[in-house]
C-alpha cells in the first residue's frame, strides 16, 4: 500500500533511501547523449557515464560479494567498474565508446535487478562480512547503508558536471 508519502509503507528504510537516492541519480543521467556522457571536466574526474557504470557497479559488486558469487560476462564488467580507474589506478572497465545511453541504461537497469531482492528484505544479509570497495569489512547493513546513499553523492557529482562551463548541450 502506497503511503501519504508517496511511497510503499512496506519498504525497509534502506530501500527507501535507495530508491531515492537511485531515482534522482538516473532521472540525472537518463537523457544524456554520448557526448554528454563522456564529457570529462579535467582528467582527474570521472565522466557522468563513468558515474552511472560506477554506481551500477558498487550495486553489482555488494550484491555477488554478499552472495559470495563470482560474476561472469557483462556483470563481471559492471563488477569491476566499482573500483576500476574509480578508487584504484586501474583502467576504467569501459571505453567511452562503449559508454553510450543504452548501455548505461542497461547497467543501472541490472544493478537494479540485483540489488532490490537484498535490499528490500535485508535481515538475511544483515551478519554477512565482505571487503568493502574502499577496504574496510563491513557487514550486511554497512553495505546496505552504502547502497542507500551511494547514488546521491554520485547524483551531486552529476549535477555540477552538467551545470559547468564547457558541458555539451544537446
Amino acid at each position: 500500500m502506497q503511503g501519504s508519502d508517496g511511497y510503499l509503507d512496506n519498504m525497509t528504510d534502506f530501500e527507501e533511501a535507495w530508491i531515492l537516492t537511485r531515482t534522482r541519480f538516473c532521472d540525472a543521467v537518463k537523457d544524456l547523449n554520448q557526448d554528454q556522457l563522456n564529457w570529462r571536466i579535467h582528467p582527474d574526474t570521472l565522466t557522468c557515464g563513468e558515474s552511472a557504470m560506477h554506481v551500477a557497479g558498487a550495486e553489482c559488486r555488494f550484491t555477488y560479494d554478499l552472495l559470495g558469487q563470482k560474476p561472469n560476462g557483462m556483470d563481471a564488467r559492471i563488477y569491476e567498474a566499482a573500483a576500476s580507474g574509480v578508487v584504484n589506478d586501474d583502467p576504467f572497465p569501459f571505453s567511452s565508446d562503449e559508454i553510450t545511453s543504452e548501455l548505461v541504461l542497461q547497467a543501472l537497469g541490472r544493478g537494479l535487478e540485483l540489488v532490490q531482492p537484498l535490499i528490500s528484505n535485508p535481515d538475511e544479509h544483515r551478519k554477512t562480512e565482505i571487503v568493502s570497495i574502499l577496504g574496510p569489512t563491513v557487514n550486511g547493513t554497512g553495505v546496505f547503508a552504502r547502497l542507500a546513499y551511494h547514488a546521491g553523492y554520485h547524483q551531486g557529482q552529476v549535477h555540477l558536471l552538467k551545470t559547468a562551463p564547457g558541458f555539451p548541450k544537446n
